[in-house]
């Protein structure tokens, strides 16, 4: 007998139940296996019923009948999985909620980007809000609300020195390698990498087109793979494009249809200027750090040798995913981002605070800190004076201490202990 899939409770759920008190429509998006579907199952409970178009006879309905197909749970919520195969029930959703306004109308749930979808479709402006759904998270794992950001802003130097962890290099690497794709927490390594092979090509025919139009997947494959081989590497389109023997406009197209079936990542380069901003280099990842290893190549075995170069960029964009999932439920609102001078400082992550205030992170794999990794936040840390809550080093060291004033180094499995 196949054991049932564990189910870990989702941090977001509380958002969700308060978005469905106030708005007709509660949109979950995310990546596909992420865990849309048992989110979306729990909060229907007691409350309507539940479609997806993901079975071949609703899609039959929602062609045969949008208005109908969209008024099958009247004065009850109705979930709809999976929109993206049906853009038009988009249509037929914003023509049901402005004759009906009350809250909670619709949960909708897709693997693609609902506001990029080809064909007929709506925004729902003004009448969705939206809940972005990412692979589990540690503290999701542990089942422990991880929240680094509040903690950092609050954190006296005790509070540092008092951290500690039992995590290994080895711990680490495995946490790389399994990710937070629900399913593959109980998979066997050796199914792992066919798991993920398969989610990929999946993703690539069937959700890619429904934003991208006619993508060549193996094109797609190829620039995804660029990516992951420099994970949290900036983007530089050029070289991509040299590369997968492309121009550098298609590397833009197809970058844009990872993104948005949620298998890329951005981290903006942080300047004062917010114009700079939006021109400078980002940098790119690939949203799960067991996709990334197998869209790399990389075997876990590989990150084990401690002269090993590539697991830094697999680290990175591992803490930047983790840290982009714990946004959602934060007590502490905040944005990210990447820092680069003209005098070569640079920073891994940049956390912007509504204030302005700043908190830098510096991403290392090493078990001992030395100076020049903080050479970087240093820079920052003048820059901005009093904006400058602290400059953290992340790294594979087995509890905290203060370098020098406001800058500190933290095991990287702060980001869930802490």
């Amino acid at each position: 007998m196949v054991a049932a899939p564990v189910w870990y409770p989702r941090h977001s759920q509380e958002l969700a139940e308060d978005i469905l008190a106030h708005a007709p429509v509660l949109v979950i998006q995310g990546a596909r296996q992420v865990g849309k579907s048992s989110l979306g199952d729990r909060l229907i409970q007691g409350r309507g019923r539940a479609v997806t178009l993901d079975e071949p006879e609703q899609r039959l309905a929602a062609d045969a009948d949008l208005t109908a197909f969209v008024s099958q749970a009247p004065d009850r919520t109705l979930l709809i999985d999976e929109v993206q195969l049906r853009p038009e029930v988009l249509l037929a959703v914003k023509a049901s909620v402005d004759r009906d306004r009350r809250p909670g109308c619709f949960i909708l749930t897709g693997s693609a980007n609902l506001l990029r979808l080809r064909g007929e479709t709506d925004s729902l402006a003004g009448r969705a809000l939206d809940l972005p759904l990412q692979p589990l998270s540690q503290g999701e794992l542990r089942r422990r609300k991880d929240d680094l950001v509040t903690w950092l802003t609050t954190a006296t130097v005790q509070d540092v020195l008092d951290v500690t962890t039992d995590e290994t290099r080895q711990s680490y690497i495995q946490l790389l390698a399994t990710g937070g794709y629900p399913e593959l927490q109980s998979m066997p390594a050796r199914l792992r990498r066919r798991w993920l092979t398969s989610y990929v090509d999946r993703v690539f025919e069937k959700d890619a087109p429904s934003v991208a139009g006619a993508v060549a997947r193996g094109r797609l494959s190829t620039i995804a793979r660029l990516v992951a081989a420099n994970q949290a590497g900036e983007l530089i389109k050029a070289r991509i494009g040299r590369q997968a023997e492309v121009s550098p406009s298609t590397v833009t197209s197809y970058l844009e249809a990872l993104e948005d079936v949620y298998l890329l990542g951005r981290l903006r380069a942080w300047t004062p200027n917010l114009t700079t901003r939006e021109v400078a280099r980002p940098k790119v990842y690939i949203t799960d750090s067991a996709l990334a290893l197998g869209l790399g190549g990389v075997r876990p075995q590989e990150l084990e040798p401690l002269i090993s170069v590539a697991i830094g960029g697999y680290i990175e964009g591992f803490v930047a995913a983790e840290l982009r999932k714990q946004q959602t439920w934060s007590e502490t609102e905040f944005s990210l981002f990447h820092y680069r001078d003209r005098s070569g400082a640079e920073v891994d992550i940049v956390v912007e605070l509504p204030d302005r205030r700043v908190i830098g992170i510096e991403v290392k794999s090493s078990s001992t800190p030395k100076g020049k990794h903080f050479k970087g936040l240093r820079a920052l840390q003048e820059r901005l004076g009093e904006r400058f809550v602290a400059g953290v080093v992340l790294c594979m060291v087995s509890h905290g201490y203060q370098y020098a004033t406001g800058l500190y180094a933290l095991p990287i499995a702060a980001l869930w202990e802490c």
